[in-house]
């Protein structure tokens, strides 16, 4: 049970609010956005996503840079009003077809109206998109997505040589194309996120991968789909050895655990691994897994500090892309916390270094090193050169570290879990929808110690 929701920008500005029991004061999103922007408790940078101020307990997602917030002052199961959060984000964008700023104030109407059908009294009713279209009588006011930024280097897909349309994610479910006319189209996403804990000499600690199958449809009569995935996955542990790998072969993908959409039917996945199901409008996730197997990680990270000289110390950062040349992967950070007594640092990047940028947080002695792009097969080192305020008595690679570091790799997953083929029950014999299938691996917590 809620009290409130509302919708906030980057700079605090209310776009959507909505009271649904009058038990907490209207000052609500003032309170809520001067806490987070001035958060400075036990020793975080950022406000967790949820915390309690003067008996009124608030949950925030932050999604393409929009804060969306739920406040109440009964005690409720924080996982389930940030998961309600996440799917009234989701229903927006399937109506919208972009989720932003300008179009939640371009659609202020048809978004109350929704809001109004998904939550009724603090009480939700539904979250699904096709539940709602019964309900929900506006028609969206289409923004333009040529005149939005890039929400991601992962917007833009490649399947094999054909580029995906622009329109791939940023489309009503409910709007037609100019014309009248809608494109008959599908699209499945296989998103990893991967977490992987490097030893200061450079052996794997930990991985694990979680995973989701996402879809998107834009069928119309919602016909039936099979999805087809590797004939060597499987489910558990049951038969692996004691090193995780399938009496099967080594080349076999072992998921520790994974559930489906309520809307898929398993008749056929022991036999065969496929998947029957007829998708509902909107995005949903198909599968969701998670996979503790021995896996090549993307990215080698080699870390090494020490003392050169009286108050100073060099560190000399290298990583390494594991994956094929084929592959690009974007916007990758590597940071690292600096010893407390550090005053100033200097960089020396290796020559004819391109797009990348470096830079020292001095307030809170953190060392960043931005890359826009690197291509697979590619090593890239960072020198820098650190100065000291006061002379280190203790061990810097205790005081220093660890080094974490953020990607994201289109058109790659480290699971080799794979989609071998998409096939629609068809309605004649001209109909033959268009099929996008993409893959796209993140890092989670990629942590290298030194």
């Amino acid at each position: 049970m809620i009290s409130q929701f509302f919708v906030l920008s980057q700079r605090g500005d209310n776009i959507v609010f909505r009271d649904y029991r009058g038990d907490v004061p209207k000052g609500s999103t003032e309170i809520f956005f001067r806490k987070v922007k001035f958060w400075k408790e036990d020793g975080e940078e950022e406000a967790p996503p949820v915390f309690n101020v003067d008996g009124v307990n608030y949950f925030h997602v932050k999604i393409v840079g929009l804060l969306f917030v739920a406040t109440t002052r009964t005690n409720v199961s924080p996982s389930l009003v940030l998961e309600l959060l996440q799917r009234i984000a989701r229903v927006i964008k399937d109506y919208l077809g972009i989720l932003s700023e300008e179009s939640l104030r371009k659609n202020f109407v048809l978004v109350y109206e929704l809001l109004d059908e998904v939550i009724d009294f603090g009480y939700v009713q539904t979250t699904s998109t096709e539940v709602l279209k019964s309900y929900i009588f506006n028609e969206p006011i289409v923004v333009d997505s040529a005149l939005l930024p890039m929400l991601g280097p992962a917007s833009i897909f490649m399947q094999g040589t054909k580029r995906m349309p622009g329109t791939a994610v940023t489309k009503s479910v409910v709007a037609n194309e100019p014309g009248g006319r809608k494109r008959e189209e599908i699209f499945v996403d296989i998103i990893e996120k991967i977490s992987v804990t490097f030893s200061s000499s450079g052996y794997i600690l930990t991985s694990e991968i979680d995973g989701t199958i996402q879809m998107k449809s834009y069928l119309s009569g919602n016909p039936e789909i099979r999805l087809a995935l590797n004939e060597d996955v499987t489910i558990g542990r049951s038969g692996s050895s004691a090193y995780g790998y399938s009496s099967s072969g080594s080349g076999a993908v072992i998921l520790d655990d994974c559930n489906f959409h309520e809307s898929v039917h398993l008749d056929s996945f022991d036999l065969d691994r496929t998947l029957s199901l007829v998708p509902p409008d909107g995005e949903f996730p198909v599968m969701n897994y998670r996979m503790t197997q021995e896996f090549k990680p993307p990215f080698r990270i080699n870390a090494l500090i020490e003392e050169a000289g009286s108050l100073k110390a060099e560190v000399i950062l290298k990583i390494r892309a594991e994956f094929s040349s084929s592959a690009t992967a974007n916007t990758i950070l590597v940071q690292m916390p600096l010893p407390s007594y550090t005053s100033r640092v200097s960089f020396e990047l290796e020559p004819g270094a391109v797009g990348q940028t470096t830079d020292f947080k001095e307030a809170n002695k953190r060392l960043e090193w931005s890359l826009k792009k690197i291509v697979g097969g590619a090593e890239h080192t960072l020198r820098a050169k650190l100065t000291f305020s006061q002379e280190s008595h203790g061990n810097l690679t205790k005081e220093a570290g660890p080094v974490s570091m953020n990607f994201t790799i289109p058109m790659y997953n480290a699971s080799r879990l794979q989609v071998k083929y998409l096939q629609i029950a068809k309605k004649s014999k001209a109909y033959n929808p268009y099929r996008w299938v993409r893959y796209v691996t993140q890092a989670n917590s990629y942590v290298a110690r030194l």
